[in-house]
Parts: structure tokens; sequence; C-alpha cells
């Protein structure tokens, strides 16, 4: 592993001014594992206003000693470096952010202050097998333990974040809590509804992406955090279910995320929270246990819940998208091409892979042993073959502005009334498609009003949806 070259240039430039610096933190742990730093921090002794005179570009906007410095290669910003004060921190009557800031002169004071011994480690790039670690972290490292620097209820009090950061560097690195630490989180759990919704996003985020997501998310459980994110999950803990489930809602939740083939963490989201509505909806009939339309009630709950949390709108969106659709019925021999279409339009020709992983992660978190059945690869074969065929307006041989020159009519709601209707019998039948029938169709329903266009738009999407409904029920015997 090797230091980037402007790393290095800082460093000697901030030395040549007399002072110290150092690299400093997660980008030192990652550089003794072996692994790429994501970023590389520098900190020094130097003071914010020393560094602006050594640094033509550098800037400082804050009150907590951090320059950030853009690193430019042929004028392009490739990198923004920052640079930060020697500094220790007291109070914390938010649990968030120090009520004091002070800026010191000796390393010790810096690396004491920060959360797990093995972050708490500097390195010179000029003798890189010298590591600063006043915290046993090169050892933590070897036995792969996250520890608390000193009393891990000060750190935790300090930012309660850092107990749900625990969680995440253990999802990521593999690493195993230490018990002290640990029983830290544990008595301070509650102190997680200080910190705001957007920084327990990220963290989830991370831990969802990392190589361990179902570890991560069975350890927030475990050290009762998990509780005050999405406590909607945790209702399904006692939770049983019939059939061919072996495990309850919660443990079945989190072993299709622990499945799931896919390694986008949105996917992987939606199979944390695919039955996130059964004990809501559960139900016994004939001494059996039912979760009726558990994904229309599944998909409003995990709309509520990322809303809460602050996820990007795109996110959200694509999240429950997955989590409605789950269900899709599919079996080889009952379902047709046109019904493949209507998966296509209800759920986007983009989201399709991400729905069969879904199943997969479903199935898997199930117990069921075979991931890939042969409706499923019969599936993918189908919507391969179905792939060009029309799924939108805009793919109709007949648009909007040939309407008006067709029908004599100014522009207005009608047109695209006519048009969804031409649609919805274009996916039943390809062939449909043809500007000459549309053309004539047109015309025809160019006699009724707006209100009928609709209406009969609505039967027709609403009869496939009855008959999409009843394919559902017979599946699952209810």
């Amino acid at each position: 592993m090797k230091i980037p070259e402007y790393v290095v240039e800082t460093i000697d430039a901030l030395k040549q001014g007399r002072f110290e610096a150092y690299i400093v933190g997660g980008c030192v742990r990652d550089f003794l594992m072996g692994k790429e730093p994501k970023d590389w921090d520098v900190t020094t002794n130097a003071k914010p206003e020393e560094i602006l005179k050594i640094f033509a570009d550098a800037k400082y906007e804050n009150d907590f000693g951090t320059v950030l410095l853009p690193i430019r290669e042929k004028e392009i910003v490739i990198d923004v470096l920052e640079i930060t004060t020697y500094r220790s921190e007291q109070g914390y009557s938010d649990r968030r952010h120090p009520d004091e800031v002070r800026f010191e002169e000796k390393l010790d004071k810096d690396l004491e202050r920060r959360d797990f011994t093995i972050n708490a480690l500097a390195l010179d790039p000029a003798n890189p097998e010298e590591v600063v670690d006043y915290f046993g972290g090169r050892k933590d490292i070897k036995a792969k333990i996250i520890r608390a620097v000193g009393e891990p209820s000060d750190r935790f009090k300090e930012d309660a974040l850092r107990m749900l950061r625990a969680v995440r560097f253990s999802a990521q690195l593999g690493f195993e809590l230490e018990p002290k630490t640990q029983r830290g989180i544990l008595k301070l759990a509650g102190s997680l509804k200080f910190v705001s919704k957007e920084r327990i996003k990220d963290e989830m985020i991370k831990i969802l992406a990392s190589d361990r997501p179902y570890e991560g998310i069975m350890l927030l459980h475990d050290c009762k955090l998990l509780q005050y994110i999405l406590p909607e999950l945790e209702q399904g803990v006692d939770v049983k279910q019939d059939r061919h489930h072996i495990y309850n809602v919660f443990k079945h939740n989190a072993l299709a995320l622990k499945h799931c083939p896919s390694k986008e963490w949105q996917v992987r989201f939606a199979a944390l929270l695919h039955d996130v509505a059964k004990p809501k909806t559960r139900k016994i009939i004939n001494n059996v246990a039912t979760f009726y339309n558990h994904e229309y009630l599944g998909a409003k709950m995990t709309d509520k819940i990322m809303t809460r949390l602050k996820f990007s709108n795109d996110d959200r969106l694509r999240v429950v998208n997955l989590v409605k659709n789950h269900m899709f019925y599919y079996n080889v021999g009952e379902v047709s091409a046109a019904s493949v279409r209507r998966l296509i339009v209800k759920v986007g020709r983009e989201n399709l892979k991400d729905l069969i992983d879904l199943r997969i992660a479903d199935r898997l978190g199930s117990g069921t042993p075979k991931a890939m059945p042969y409706k499923l690869r019969h599936l993918q074969y189908m919507m391969e073959k179905v792939q060009n065929d029309p799924i939108s307006v805009k793919m109709l041989k007949i648009n909007g502005d040939d309407l008006m020159k067709v029908l004599g009519i100014a522009p207005g709601p009608k047109i695209g009334a006519i048009l969804d209707v031409l649609l919805s019998e274009v996916i039943e039948d390809p062939e449909l498609n043809e500007a000459k029938i549309l053309t004539a169709h047109a015309k025809d329903l160019d006699k009724l009003n707006l209100e009928e266009l609709r209406a009969k738009a609505k039967e027709i999407i609403e009869e496939k949806r009855q008959e999409e409904d009843r394919d559902i029920k017979k599946q699952y015997k209810v």
C-alpha cells in the first residue's frame, strides 16, 4: 500500500513550516490492514491560520480546526484533503457536539478524544513503520476487536452516534465488539434518540452496503439499538409463520437480507423490510396464519420508515416499489407474455433484476434450499423475450400529435386518456401496435367523453389486477 504523493507533499510542507504533521484515524487503520483508504486525513499542531499561510488554496469555514485543501491535477480537483489541528473536546450537553473545542500542542491529546482504539492511530509517511499508538489500536486490529478509547460510557455520552459506528465498523471489517464496549452500548442505547435521523441513515446505508449486512443488523438488535431505528422490524420477533416458513417474521426478514444476491444496499434494504407488515396483517384462518395484502401495507410502512429516516426520494421510491411488488405471481404455463409485460409496466424494466434478487432472498430466508427454481429462470427468459414489446405510451406507433391531426381535436387530457386505453390493449396484444389499427380504434374512442375514457382505462387495469389477485390467492390458498 502506497501513501498518495499529494498526502506526503502536504505533510512535508507542514514540516518545512516547523510543524508536526501525521496522517491519522481510519486511513491509518486501513493502511495497516492493506486496504485502500477512502479518505486521507492529516493532523498537525499548526493552527488553522498557520495552515492557511502555507497553502494558498486552503479554506477554513468551521470552528473545529479542520482546514480543507483542494488537491488539483491539471487544474482539476481530484480530492479534498482535511487538515485538522490537534484538539481536545470538553462537554457534550446535547450528546452530539462538543461544548468547547480546545487546540492542543501535543498529539496524544488529539488521539485520546477519538472513538475507538483502531482509529486512534497516527503515522508519519517518512517513518511508516513507527505508528503512534497510545491505546493498543494495532493489537486490536490484529485481534479484530472494536474497543472504545478509555471508558466506553464516556465516549458514547460524548456522541451517541459512536454506538452505531461501532456496529458499522464490525459489519465492514468483520471485527467483534469488545465486551466492555458492548456493555456500554447496551447501557446507553436509548441515547440514540439524540442523534439526527440523517446521521443514522448514513450509518445504516454503510451497514447495508458492507460485506456483513446481516451480522450488522443482528448486532444492532442484540445491542438494543435497532428498536430505536426500525421498531417496526422488531415487532416481528415473536410473530410465528406457517407452511413453508420455519422462522419467525423478524428472523425471516433478517435471513432474507443475509441471502440477498444483490450488492446494492437499496435491494438489501427491501429484502430486510419486505415482510415488515406481517405482524399487522396476521390472521388465523382454518388454524393457519395468513398475512393477506401484507405487501401493500408493507410498502406504506416502508415509505414512512424511509421518510422518517430522511432517505432520498429516489432511494425511497425504489425500495417501496420492490416491497410492494415482491409477491408477484408467476407460474410457468399459467402466466402469459401479456402478464409479464404488465409486470414490467408495474415495477419498471430497470427493477426486474432487483425483483428477482428479492424473490431469491425471500425463498432462501424461508429455509428453502433452492434459490433459483425453474419458474424463476423461465421468468427471466420471458422478460428477455418481451423486452422490446410496447409497455409505455412512448412505444405506441401513434402519438398525441397524430391523434390531434386525425381526430381534429385540441391538446388536452382527452388525448392522454385515449393513449392510455390504446396502451392497455396493446400490452395484451402487441400485434395491435400498428398505426392503422390504433388510428381506427382511436376514432371509436373519440366518441366517448373524458370520464368514460378514464373509466374504460381503469376498468381494463382493474380487471387485470383482479385476475392477478385471484392467481395470488390460488397460490397461497387463501
